[in-house]
């Protein structure tokens, strides 16, 4: 069953290892969750403006993670996903998920998959796929108080 809305954040526990640090999460800041998979063609035509939501949203507050989970043996080549790290220039904390553990934690089988955490740490908005990701934006502005602006 998916994660319900309105259910706090669990732990990011339990991955494998972590890329560019273990994320440090300030109360009060709003996050977003991201799956991905080396083998996801859908995962990288997304990624680039994943990364401009990273980037844009930082100053306003918006904490953004992404978890890399295999779909496949292939996916849990390290050297293939660090290889996808510096060509998409993810230099948000990345979990590497093999033992799909945040997968579980998040109740996510898909790959691309977003989760935005309100401010008061609970499951504002989750959706997978491409069609999903076109409303991750609003929903991370109305999480931010920006969907007025």
């Amino acid at each position: 069953m998916p994660m319900r809305l309105g259910t706090e954040m669990p732990p990011l526990a339990g991955a494998t290892e972590w890329i560019n640090g273990e994320p440090n999460i300030e109360a009060g800041k709003v996050v977003l969750v991201h799956f991905w998979a080396v083998s996801c063609h859908i995962c990288h035509e997304t990624m680039p403006e994943v990364l401009r939501l990273r980037d844009e949203y930082a100053e306003h507050g918006l904490v953004t993670i992404a978890v890399h989970m295999p779909r496949m043996e292939e996916d849990t080549d390290i050297s293939r996903v660090q290889a996808d790290i510096e060509r998409y220039r993810i230099t948000q904390p990345c979990a590497i998920d093999n033992g799909h553990k945040l997968a579980n934690a998040f109740s996510n089988e898909y790959t691309p998959a977003f989760f935005v955490f309100g401010n008061d740490g609970t499951l504002t908005f989750r959706a997978a796929g491409d069609k999903g990701f076109a409303k991750v934006e609003p929903k991370v502005r109305e999480a931010l108080g920006l969907a007025n602006l």
